[in-house]
């Protein structure tokens, strides 16, 4: 726990209660350094507190604050409905069929996401014989929106103005012990939306943390279940993985609890089987390991740069002894493509990229160095030069060469 958020209530108290049936939260005094806050979200709480509503600043964000991390991005839940909030900020716009939210706009591109409270649908259903949610679009209160989240420690609210923590699920304990656990039985969490079951992975990875036991033994059980959720967010939660800055921690644990043969078994293949110091599947360790220093150094990654690492031991060996590699590349994603959903664009990138390693490895570009994905393509190489243990000075005289396109340029800017 960061020791600038102030003492934490050791023995917290809990507040009346204003309705029998109305689970009352534990609230924890806690101060953050407002400098980490940012402005423009603590005047969204506060003007829809001021008119006379509920708000918070509700997930991702109060566990990065307790964690000493700065927050990439604010949200807050409200007992506002979408209209109430739209009439009270102009700078806003309500998004989404299923379930609205308004986005408040600020200068800069930002934008701060306001949320109505939400209630799991499950509870309006008399039927229990489904689990998989479709729907998750009916308003409630606060503590509902806090039971219907998945894990404890991405349901904490924060009161703005009191500087309390409400916590209805015991997600402060996890916090303290660094574990992740999901609110309610882990199975049944995961057979409602089986992309929990990568979030738990991104979780433990990013921060560090532990999955508890029945939640562990929970992902290896219903692993099999994410053939049911939609290919499209598959697809964007592994991406997901690799951008969070510990790519090889997650990809080892989706490798370890099996989650890897049912979403990418190409990979987990390549792994099981490579057992040498310096076999493909210890390249893939080594390359993700450059992926993460990438991100340390505040330098993530394209997204095509991603996917072409993740794969790029298979689609080599599916390159092996072929004259058009291109094509033997857009052989072996196919099936991905369907599986997963992967865009046709991430797939067009890997594809060029792969079939020019051989020539930019060899310090020969040529025309492709005129291409948009030139740049993607010596970032691919760079790391699989690094993960190899071989110099990358060809990728810097690359770099650094006068190619066609930029000659043209310089030359027209001469004549006038």
């Amino acid at each position: 726990m960061p020791t600038d958020t102030g003492a934490l209530d050791e023995d917290p108290f809990r507040v009346e209660l204003v309705d029998e049936d109305i689970p009352t939260p534990r609230r924890y005094q806690v101060v953050f350094d407002e400098a980490r806050i940012d402005p423009d979200v603590q005047k969204v709480v506060r003007r829809l507190v001021r008119h006379g509503f509920q708000a918070y600043l509700v997930g991702g964000c109060v566990r990065d604050l307790l964690l000493d991390r700065r927050p990439k991005d604010f949200d807050v839940a409200t007992s506002a409905r979408p209209e109430e909030v739209r009439e009270l900020f102009r700078n806003s716009r309500i998004i989404g069929r299923r379930f609205r939210l308004v986005h408040v706009l600020f200068q800069g591109g930002k934008v701060i996401e306001v949320a109505t409270f939400r209630r799991n649908p499950k509870e309006d259903s008399d039927d229990g014989s489904e689990l998989l949610i479709r729907s998750d679009n009916a308003f409630g209160v606060a503590h509902e929106d806090a039971l219907r989240r998945d894990f404890r420690i991405n349901a904490l609210f924060y009161d703005v103005e009191a500087r309390q923590i409400l916590d209805w699920v015991g997600g402060m304990e996890d916090v303290r012990r660094q574990v992740v656990h999901t609110i309610g039985d882990p199975e049944t969490r995961f057979r409602e939306d089986p992309i929990r079951i990568l979030r738990a992975l991104k979780f433990a990875g990013r921060l560090g943390f532990a999955i508890t036991p029945d939640v562990y033994d929970a992902v290896v059980y219903c692993r099999d279940a994410l053939a049911l959720a939609a290919r499209p967010r598959l697809s964007e939660e592994i991406l997901r993985l690799l951008r969070g800055g510990q790519a090889r921690r997650t990809i080892y644990l989706a490798w370890e609890t099996g989650v890897l043969d049912v979403l990418l078994p190409e990979v987990s293949a390549l792994l099981y089987d490579d057992r040498g110091d310096d076999g493909p599947g210890q390249r893939l360790w080594r390359v993700l390991d450059y992926v993460d220093r990438r991100t340390a150094a505040d330098r993530p990654l394209d997204d095509t740069v991603l996917w072409t690492l993740l794969l790029l031991e298979p689609m080599k060996e599916a390159c092996d002894g072929v004259r058009d590699r291109a094509a033997a590349v857009a052989d072996f994603l196919e099936p991905l493509i369907d599986r997963l959903a992967i865009s046709r664009r991430y797939a067009d990138g890997m594809r060029r990229i792969v079939a020019v390693l051989p020539r930019l490895a060899g310090g020969r570009a040529g025309r492709f160095a005129r291409t948009d994905i030139f740049q993607p393509a010596l970032d691919v190489l760079a790391a699989e030069l690094t993960a190899r243990g071989e110099s990358t000075e060809a990728i810097d005289r690359l770099r650094s060469a006068p190619h066609p396109r930029r000659q043209h340029a310089d030359a027209a800017q001469f004549r006038r």
